[in-house]
């Protein structure tokens, strides 16, 4: 039931939210909108396998060293995975979603990001 609000509640982002930064454009209805959530969900999970997988690499090879540049390039730059996702999602489903540049990606990655925050917040909350 959580995982269909949360992507549901993704979806109605992808309709509402999005399209009004400059550059972004949404094609599409609700249920595009639903299939675009799966596929960014999908594509946010690899680019966070793949940025561990790197930094775990990055540390063992170095013996520890690169945690120290590791740690703030992860405290810092954590609000970039989404966009990153983002545009592969835009690269995969053109016809769904069309991001034209890095600017408004970083934005809507933002705004992904803040929302999946609030929303894992609002539904992981249990009444007793």
């Amino acid at each position: 039931m959580r995982f269909l609000l949360k992507l549901s509640l993704t979806a109605l982002t992808f309709i509402f939210i999005l399209p009004h930064i400059g550059g972004i454009t949404f094609h599409g209805g609700f249920g595009t909108a639903l299939l675009v959530s799966l596929l960014f969900g999908f594509m946010l999970w690899l680019v966070d396998l793949a940025a561990i997988a790197i930094s775990a690499m990055l540390t063992i090879t170095s013996f520890g060293m690169a945690l120290l540049w590791l740690i703030p390039m992860w405290v810092l730059g954590y609000w970039l995975l989404p966009c990153i996702a983002l545009k592969l999602v835009s690269t995969l489903a053109p016809q769904a979603l069309t991001i034209v540049g890095w600017t408004p990606a970083i934005l809507a990655g933002l705004a992904m990001m803040i929302i999946g925050g609030v929303t894992s917040k609002l539904i992981g909350k249990k009444k007793d």
